[in-house]
């Protein structure tokens, strides 16, 4: 496809909104078609899964809450991000398939292979994989400062969003030519920095 498609991924107060802002105000700056969207949700049948899925307190089994994510992706995919990417422009996604990997393959499932498994085949089958992925660590910290209303995943225990933490890890480690890891330890406005030069790199083709 002519356009590009770039993800941000990381765990639950990491500052994944800031950075997605920063990208789209420098691209639009450089006169890009941008295209800012999330997951899960963006388009109707997305949003009202994504409302289902954080916040509608659902007793799902693993895989049936498993194939709702993927049942949001592929209308999203579908309907938002193929088009956009087909008409040459940069879609900044934040959260993509990864997220299913981290949250429910190891965040939910512990890392057990057959949900692994099935994460991957349904990952395949939505036939759409991120030209760059920028992870940022997480920081509860913000998280708990911000306030607002918690999702459930927000508001899980800790040794969850510890197996979140290595799902992301392991997920990056294996696919280095697509993720960047970036630290977390920085002024948001010199992460920014980073990201922009990895994009801009991208879309002239020096990387």
């Amino acid at each position: 496809m002519p356009g590009l498609f770039i993800t941000f991924e990381g765990g639950e107060g990491a500052g994944k909104s800031t950075q997605v802002g920063l990208l789209e105000a420098h691209l639009r700056a450089g006169g890009h078609d941008v295209v800012r969207t999330r997951e899960p949700g963006s388009t109707p049948g997305a949003e009202a899964l994504r409302d289902f899925l954080l916040f509608g307190g659902h007793d799902l089994s693993l895989r049936a809450e498993i194939l709702a994510h993927f049942a949001a992706r592929c209308d999203h995919v579908d309907r938002l991000i193929r088009p956009a990417l087909a008409r040459g422009a940069v879609v900044i996604c934040d959260r993509f398939a990864d997220s299913t990997m981290a949250y429910q393959g190891y965040g939910t499932g512990q890392g057990d292979p057959a949900t692994i498994g099935l994460i991957e085949v349904l990952t395949g089958q939505v036939g759409l994989t991120p030209d760059l992925t920028l992870e940022r660590a997480r920081a509860l910290q913000r998280l708990h400062a911000r306030g607002g209303r918690a999702d459930r995943y927000e508001a899980a225990d800790e040794a969850f969003h510890a197996r979140v933490a290595e799902g992301f890890a392991a997920i990056a480690e294996a696919r280095p030519g697509r993720c960047v890891c970036l630290a977390a330890d920085r002024p948001a406005e010199v992460i920014a920095e980073e990201v922009a030069r990895l994009v801009d790199a991208r879309l002239t083709g020096a990387a």
